[in-house]
């Protein structure tokens, strides 16, 4: 039972979702036609984003919760947790501004706004019912690879394989840690999947 419950915070830990926008980047730089920029361009694109959907919402979020002397799991309650949100909503707005500036290409600017979606509608969502963002996280990696193959037209099986057997390990260590039921782990995937699809065809 030890085992399991490490193993469940290790996919807790390494698939959060502040980490899918950078995941999403580095895939879509290096298997598919993006990878004709040059490494330098790539490098200051995956830190880019790294900066803005990680470091900055992580940093912002700790000075927030020193500030009012609350510890790490206090910062769970939902109702502690508004400021949070709005930090890295600012930060990844912030982030499709720069790029918006730069005119990063299209597909790139589609992996944040995805991320931001996610993370509204779960946030709306969150008001009524909860849902789990970690499931929600690894549902747009699904529904993006599928709006991602039609678009360009090549084959996601094993994509799509790794990325449900991840999604599926994601859900089952939320639940083995206690943080959400199985309708929650369900319904933040299902919101993810929908996002993903449908943030690709609109960005």
């Amino acid at each position: 039972m030890k085992q399991t419950i490490l193993l469940a915070r290790f996919f807790s830990t390494i698939f959060r979702p502040s980490y899918y926008p950078t995941v999403g980047m580095f895939i879509l730089l290096s298997f598919t036609y993006l990878n004709l920029f040059p490494w330098v361009f790539k490098l200051w694109v995956l830190s880019l984003v790294f900066l803005f959907t990680f470091c900055m919402p992580a940093l912002g979020t700790f000075i927030y919760r020193r500030l009012h002397k609350w510890s790490a799991q206090e910062l769970r309650k939902r109702h502690k947790r508004a400021v949070p949100y709005i930090i890295n909503i600012c930060c990844y707005l912030c982030l499709m501004h720069v790029f918006h500036a730069t005119h990063m290409p299209h597909f790139l600017m589609a992996i944040v706004g995805i991320s931001l979606l996610i993370q509204c509608t779960c946030i709306v969502v969150n008001l009524w019912w909860k849902v789990s963002m970690h499931s929600a996280g690894s549902g747009g990696v699904i529904g993006a690879l599928v709006a991602y193959a039609a678009i360009f037209g090549f084959n996601p099986v094993w994509w799509l394989s790794l990325a449900i057997l991840v999604s599926g390990c994601v859900m089952t260590s939320r639940m083995v840690l206690r943080q959400h039921t199985l309708a929650q782990v369900l319904g933040g995937t299902l919101i993810g999947i929908a996002c993903g699809i449908v943030g690709t065809i609109l960005m």
